[in-house]
């Protein structure tokens, strides 16, 4: 989620929808790959390409700028993927990404200021903000919305978020307009995310389930997911949000135990955010619980094997592990670019250990394309039930 790499869609097709700009790029790149092996016919009309291409199911590596765009080539980068003293790493090929903004873009960030309302999405310079908000024919159209402000009292060492100790109260609005925009917006997955309000009696529990209710009494069918706060281990504020009618609990433990005083502010630690996501389960066994880890701050891999391993023993259904991305200088410095290939390993162990759902790569984020991720989910949860 924290990138803050400028925007480097072609200005000629950024009013384009968001399937339309799919097009224009797989024309121009004419990538050929095990799954697109045709280049695109001159008399096949927009409409079937677009189709075509999104059956064909392209993917991060689809959308790669510079010279090392096919993935056949990404074993020949020969800069420096672990970080020396002293030193800054370049990015790496297969982060050098074109983010597509069309009109859904434009709409969804002119009802955010209409109603004042924030997203992590915009807040944290998350690069997949384009394939979220795009949504249509083919894909699960989803928001993030942050609740409560955009300033955290926490001050993690990764994270842009603005912090101070005691932010602007609650807008007690918040949670009707929130359901209006998701409305007109016709989004069909929400997530709701929060900064931390440790300056809150409980912690913005209340406002939460609030904004959850709002949201099923204006669209039933809408799924919602909740990325919360560990609430300084209030597990009864966290009890209040699971019943409030959600999908999926989530929150995030954001390293490997190992590296959570290092990385995360001194008031959350690992075993509190695991008793979160256990008690979510607890007090609502048929809610999916997530949550997320970032890579390339310097952990090793039997690390990340034991954090993984943790989590599914504490009953964790779904994952997703994504590279970390410096936001500002004054944050923590990349350790590592971890491959590709390393990425598509965790994913295979995630899998193999029984995660109802695993999403892994370079730029996978928490709320990456989650409703998506949710069809996956509940096919998964259903297959492990019966």
């Amino acid at each position: 989620l924290h990138t803050r790499r400028a925007p480097l869609w072609s200005p000629a097709v950024k009013h384009a929808s968001y399937d339309d700009i799919l097009c224009v790029n797989y024309v121009r790149s004419q990538v050929q790959t095990s799954r697109l092996t045709t280049a695109p016919s001159t008399s096949a009309t927009l409409q079937d390409r677009k189709k075509e291409i999104k059956e064909d199911g392209l993917d991060l590596q689809d959308f790669i700028s510079g010279e090392l765009s096919e993935k056949s080539k990404w074993e020949e980068y020969r800069g420096n993927l672990k970080r020396q003293k002293g030193e800054r790493l370049r990015l790496p090929p297969w982060l050098k990404t074109e983010i597509p903004i069309g009109k859904n873009y434009n709409q969804l960030k002119n009802t955010l200021r209409e109603l004042n309302l924030h997203t992590v999405c915009e807040e944290a310079r998350c690069p997949n903000i384009g394939e979220c908000w795009g949504g249509g024919e083919y894909a699960t159209a989803t928001a993030t919305i942050m609740l409560m402000g955009d300033t955290c009292t926490r001050g993690c060492r990764f994270c842009s978020v603005k912090t101070a100790r005691k932010p602007p109260p609650l807008d007690p609005d918040e949670p009707y307009n929130t359901a209006k925009a998701i409305a007109a917006w016709g989004l069909d997955y929400v997530v709701l995310t929060s900064v931390d309000r440790d300056d809150l009696a409980d912690g913005g529990a209340e406002h939460f389930a609030k904004t959850v209710s709002n949201l099923k009494e204006r669209n039933s069918t809408i799924l919602v997911e909740c990325l919360t706060p560990d609430f300084r281990g209030d597990l009864s504020a966290v009890e209040k949000i699971a019943l409030s009618g959600l999908d999926v609990y989530a929150h995030n433990v954001e390293t490997v135990r190992e590296l959570q005083r290092y990385v995360r502010d001194p008031r959350a630690n690992f075993d509190q955010s695991l008793s979160v996501l256990r008690h979510a389960k607890k007090v609502k066994p048929s809610v999916l619980t997530k949550t997320s880890i970032m890579l390339g701050l310097g952990e090793t891999d039997a690390q990340v094997h034991s954090t993984m391993k943790e989590l599914r023993d504490s009953g964790v259904d779904c994952l997703t592990l994504g590279q970390y991305m410096q936001p500002t200088k004054r944050h923590l410095k990349v350790e590592e670019y971890v491959t590709p290939e390393k990425f598509v390993y965790w994913e295979k162990m995630g899998q193999e250990m029984g995660f109802v759902y695993t999403a892994s790569g370079p730029l996978v984020r928490s709320s990456y394309k989650a409703g998506d991720s949710y069809q996956t989910e509940q096919e998964g949860y259903i297959s492990l039930l019966f």
